[in-house]
């Protein structure tokens, strides 16, 4: 086995703790939080199965090399220096990706280009042959990331962004991004012996989510590829061995999970999504407008669900939020109700206190997520209850 390395996993702002907690459980060494992003030590065969398996992990990059820059002349000489060829060759083609912090670089991509001219004009001078760049499906993806002088280059383990499952194929207007949608299950607590409901689905992600969490399924076993496979040291039989471990660890659902939306469209495209992630004996939808629906049942009953915004439509999402407020108090005693929003004069509508308020961003949206506890009585006489 390969020995450890150092690798960083990159997340959403809020989502930290979930990420450390979730790299502990699959083994990961040297745990070190940062902000959206979370530094591990592990080998290649964790590396796969950190791809393959983390639910709030947007990315997985192995920095390769580091070094101090102070300038574009400085940071084309770094690159050049480096000895690429360990990596790729003039017959691959390559991206490269940045992010800049301070004041010496402040372009991303100008800091891109410069890489690439100075990775292209190594191997032409090396070789007499160039890689060619390829935005979209690259051979070997880089990443750059320099925070005021201090330079990180990375290899892309992941390729495309982790949210994209390989499950989605129908989305509505604005959809829930799957790494967010993985990160509000947790965040929310649910209890998989809890029955789970998303009264506003769409097209099903947070049902899809919440499944492949309580089957313990990996988030990303219906993905089409991870940009590691591309690489010079890929070991096929190692990742399929990963593979069918991580399978091996499935397991059968406690609770119920089911959803509803008022939308036709939408209760089409939330099944077709199940049914691309093979969750169709786990997941029900119907269509039904959660305004006019009745709790199903007296079981206790967790709700997450992803409300409609609609900030250029201030008074009816006032009124909406207020509806969605009195249909929960009115019909869907001992409930967990969890929703996030970035409509924070409508939130104030729903006229229930939230127990918990968690600041996150949905997209560029600063959102909040809050939990709304509906009892079966009012709420001094549930504690009387449990006293």
């Amino acid at each position: 086995m390969e020995g450890n390395f150092k690798m960083l996993a990159k997340t959403f702002y809020g989502m930290e703790d979930l990420l450390v907690e979730e790299l502990k459980n699959l083994g990961a060494q040297q745990i070190e939080k940062g902000n959206r992003v979370v530094h591990f030590v592990g080998d290649k065969g964790f590396m796969y199965k950190a791809n393959m398996s983390l639910r709030t992990a947007l990315k997985i990059l192995k920095p390769i090399h580091s070094a101090r820059v102070k300038n574009e002349h400085e940071l084309y000489n770094l690159v050049y220096d480096f000895p690429w060829q360990n990596h790729l060759s003039s017959e691959h083609s390559l991206a490269v990706d940045s992010v800049v912090f301070g004041d010496n670089f402040t372009h991303s991509l100008y800091v891109s280009q410069k890489t690439k001219d100075a990775i292209v004009d190594r191997f032409r001078a090396d070789t007499g042959n160039r890689p060619n760049v390829d935005l979209d499906h690259p051979d070997v993806r880089i990443n750059v990331h320099i925070d005021r002088d201090q330079c990180t280059i990375s290899l892309d383990s992941s390729g495309s962004s982790l949210h994209h499952r390989g499950y989605r194929t129908a989305t509505n207007i604005a959809p829930l991004n799957e790494v967010l949608a993985a990160g509000l299950v947790l965040l929310s607590g649910w209890d998989q012996n809890v029955d789970f409901l998303d009264p506003m689905c769409g097209s099903g992600t947070l049902l899809i989510e919440a499944a492949l969490l309580a089957c313990n399924i990996p988030a990303n076993i219906n993905r089409k590829e991870f940009a590691f496979e591309k690489w010079n040291d890929w070991d096929e039989d190692l990742y399929y061995k990963i593979e069918e471990a991580q399978i091996n660890k499935i397991r059968g659902l406690s609770g119920t999970i089911s959803g509803f939306d008022k939308a036709p469209s939408a209760v089409d495209k939330a099944r077709e999504n199940i049914k691309n992630a093979n969750l169709e004996e786990f997941i029900s939808v119907s269509k039904n407008n959660f305004l006019y629906a009745d709790k199903d049942g007296d079981r206790p009953l967790h709700i997450l669900t992803n409300p409609p915004y609609g900030e250029r439509l201030e008074g009816d999402m006032n009124q909406f939020y207020s509806e969605i407020g009195d249909t929960l108090k009115q019909k869907y005693p001992d409930t967990q109700a969890w929703m996030i929003s970035s409509n924070m004069e409508a939130i104030k509508r729903v006229g229930l206190r939230p127990s918990r308020k968690i600041k996150l961003f949905n997209g560029k949206l600063e959102s909040k997520l809050l939990m709304y506890s509906i009892y079966k009585g009012t709420k001094k006489i549930h504690k009387l209850n449990r006293e």
